[in-house]
């Protein structure tokens, strides 16, 4: 089993609860929009971490970060991108990915929007954590956990860090 912590859009600010929160997760995977590498340094040196570069990133971001990851972890094909979509209104690259051969798992940011979707057309589920930075018009900060086993996913746990004002 793996337990993953998922954040996304920090926009160069990382709240000091999403180390206690990510304790007992095995990795980290953040959907893009660090805002700058010390949000990805600080999570690396914490937990191993995956990641795609936002559209906020800069060039070296870009050097270190990939615009779509996709892997398996345990026996989940996952697909991680910044600029996702979702059911229904997927992104043009990641609608064709769909099409062609889509993932178990569609994990993605930018919107600063949290969905849980079950896409039965592709039997997919999507995750957005939502929006971790203050950087924004959300609401709440918020980031999430996943425990993956075998071709099970479950647990998932969506964290209200604060308002996105404090």
């Amino acid at each position: 089993m793996i337990r993953v912590g998922l954040i996304a859009d920090t926009h160069g600010w990382l709240d000091e609860k999403v180390f206690s929160h990510f304790a007992s997760c095995d990795e980290i995977w953040h959907m893009g929009d660090f805002g700058s590498m010390e949000i990805a340094t600080k999570l690396q040196q914490f937990k191993p971490l995956r990641g795609v570069y936002g559209n906020i990133d800069d060039a070296h971001l870009r050097s270190e970060f990939p615009e779509t990851l996709r892997f398996y972890c345990e026996s989940v094909d996952v697909l991680m991108t910044h600029i996702g979509g979702y059911p229904g209104r997927y992104a043009p690259k990641v609608r064709e990915i769909m099409k062609q051969n889509p993932p178990k798992l569609m994990l993605c940011g930018h919107s600063h929007i949290v969905k849980v979707i079950f896409d039965p057309k592709y039997q997919c589920l999507h995750i957005n954590p939502g929006a971790a930075g203050k950087q924004g018009w959300h609401k709440k900060r918020t980031i999430m956990r996943l425990e993956i086993e075998g071709t099970e996913m479950r647990n998932c746990e969506l964290i209200e860090l604060a308002s996105s004002r404090s």
